[in-house]
């Protein structure tokens, strides 16, 4: 298990301990923009929670859940109704509960399912088991989609009457790989009717489609879709009763799990700032120090999403707090000097080299190292040396990159992709998942990720595009030339406009190529391929309605609110 302690004592000893001179600027000239401070910073400090109703949660899902169990088992021996009932069970977020059962079934069903599809099946039960096949890698032809075309070959208008059918049609186009037409076909289809809704359409499914056109299940964060899902399936006057207080049981068991964790980060890091204050040190902080903590976590959970990795989460965010801090150095404020002094000792990664750097940099270094040594300590107790060896490699990796960005001018997009998309951190953060993940993670986890698979790839193209799209204005505003945006502007002759066209493009090409390499992927694991499936998805939410992550957008914090402050209720 990980520790969960944030900034250690060692660390404020540490600080204590350094030379009372400041540090010198070394001749910067970069002009810093301050960044917004989180709302949140008092907000969990001040939560009660009440330990003996997580004991009563887990009694009452523990009761529930050979219940669920029956009805997946002893379900119709029909094929396509029990498929149909995982997909539920997806939705529901409680499908991991069923993993076992849930893989027997669909190993018995996909060689002859195709075949017993028929003209008269409906279009939300062919679009379900679609799905449910998919999101476990079994590659299911999108051909079974071409019984809902007219002679003209084009989907069929009477569709459009059918609205659960043709959200399933539109949630399962977004499944669709490179190379695979009818899927874009059905995805222009659906997202073009379902914009346009009947009158009749119940106001609870309407909210649902809003929100599935503004982000698709392919696309969310699977505990944001399961929030919003559960909400939907509970006005839904077929619902079944068991399993949807069964689904709420689960889900609000997770969200206690989720404050009781950021409780416990926004203890520690008001512990270590009060530290800061007493001892008079906040001016040797850097001025971009903020507490984004939530936002890191945000960003944790769906990696790690199971509540027994609850201390696992903690780590990971931490660490993505170490990634953001470092990040924000290279990228916002220090000098070129600075960077490459603090990239040195990165890769020495040698504690007695920092002495010259700046008081500010010092302390940005000995947090990272801190975090890292707690996690290897661990790591190392239950023999799996490899994994942190590996997380530090790609830190290091990651650091070179951001020394590169500072260093170059104007770089063409070849190259600026190339190593843009390793100074965003993906396959750090990857890294750092595998390692939270404990034994699930073996080696060949590491090798596989170290390989650079063309899964990897395509996500960490994505992620630098959405990036660059999203962040751009800041950027501008701070003097930052060589951006993506810019960079490609420069070198296809384009404007603006027509650039943001293209990286809209090339991240629904990245999308293809992910589900490709998902289903076609055979040296690892589905469950590691799910923390790739899962990492995409955090940024896609992250990035959909602007840069959420640097400066919170509204969105952002309507979907904290979501998950961590108003509980579902049961």
């Amino acid at each position: 298990m990980l520790s969960t302690s944030l900034l250690s004592l060692s660390l404020i000893r540490w600080v204590v301990n350094m030379e009372a001179e400041a540090g010198s600027d070394h001749g910067r000239v970069r002009p810093f923009v301050t960044l917004p401070p989180s709302e949140w910073d008092e907000h969990f400090l001040a939560v009660s929670l009440d330990a003996s109703e997580m004991g009563v949660l887990e009694k009452e899902m523990e009761a529930l859940k050979p219940k669920v169990r029956d009805m997946l088992m002893s379900s119709p021996s029909d094929t396509k109704s029990k498929l149909c009932f995982i997909h539920l069970l997806v939705s529901l977020g409680i499908s991991f509960h069923f993993e076992n059962e849930i893989e027997e079934t669909l190993k018995h069903a996909f060689d002859t399912i195709e075949d017993k599809i028929t003209d008269k099946d409906d279009l939300y039960t062919v679009s379900a088991m679609f799905l449910v096949f998919r999101s476990y890698r079994y590659k299911m032809s999108p051909g079974v989609f071409e019984t809902f075309k007219g002679e003209d070959g084009r989907f069929k208008t009477s569709l459009v009457r059918d609205v659960k059918g043709m959200l399933s049609l539109y949630e399962a186009a977004n499944w669709g790989t490179v190379t695979e037409d009818i899927m874009d076909e059905a995805l222009s289809f659906t997202s073009t009717h379902l914009e346009s809704l009947p009158e009749e359409t119940s106001p609870h499914m309407s909210k649902h489609i809003k929100t599935v056109l503004d982000l698709p299940q392919r696309q969310n964060m699977e505990i944001l879709a399961v929030r919003e899902y559960i909400s939907f399936y509970e006005h839904e006057d077929d619902h079944d009763e068991t399993l949807l207080k069964f689904s709420k049981l689960c889900f609000r068991f997770l969200q206690m799990h989720c404050v009781q964790e950021l409780k416990a980060l926004s203890n520690l890091l008001s512990y270590a700032c009060r530290w800061w204050k007493d001892l008079g040190l906040e001016s040797k902080l850097p001025p971009y120090f903020r507490n984004n903590m939530v936002q890191c976590y945000f960003n944790a959970v769906p990696l790690l999403m199971e509540p027994h990795f609850s201390r696992a989460r903690i780590a990971l965010a931490k660490l993505y707090r170490c990634f953001t801090i470092m990040d924000d150095t290279c990228d916002r404020y220090a000098s070129l000097h600075e960077v490459t002094t603090l990239v040195d000792c990165v890769q020495r990664w040698d504690l007695d080299g920092i002495a010259k750097l700046p008081d500010y940099m010092k302390i940005v270094f000995k947090l990272f190292w801190d975090v890292y040594h707690e996690i290897e300590r661990e790591v190392r107790l239950d023999g799996r040396s490899y994994s942190a060896q590996a997380m530090l490699d790609e830190c290091k990796r990651m650091a070179r990159a951001n020394l590169a960005c500072t260093k170059w001018v104007v770089p063409t997009f070849e190259e600026y992709m190339k190593v843009g998309k390793v100074e965003f951190g993906t396959e750090a953060a990857l890294a750092c998942g595998f390692v939270c993940m404990g034994q699930i993670a073996g080696k060949e986890a590491y090798d596989w990720l170290n390989s650079r698979p063309n899964i990897i790839q395509s996500v960490t193209s994505k992620a630098r595009l959405l990036n660059d799209i999203t962040g751009f204005q800041d950027d501008m505003s701070r003097g930052y030339a060589a951006t993506g945006i810019n960079v490609y502007m420069k070198q296809y002759g384009v404007t603006e406009e027509e650039a943001f066209r293209e990286f809209r493009k090339m991240v629904r090409a990245t999308e293809k190529i992910t589900t490709e390499e998902f289903l076609n992927a055979t040296v690892v694991p589905r469950k590691i391929l799910m923390q790739v499936i899962n990492f995409e998805r955090s940024f896609s939410t992250t990035y959909a309605h602007g840069e959420g992550f640097t400066n919170c957008t509204a969105r952002m914090k309507e979907n904290i609110s979501s998950l961590f402050v108003h509980l579902i209720s049961l």
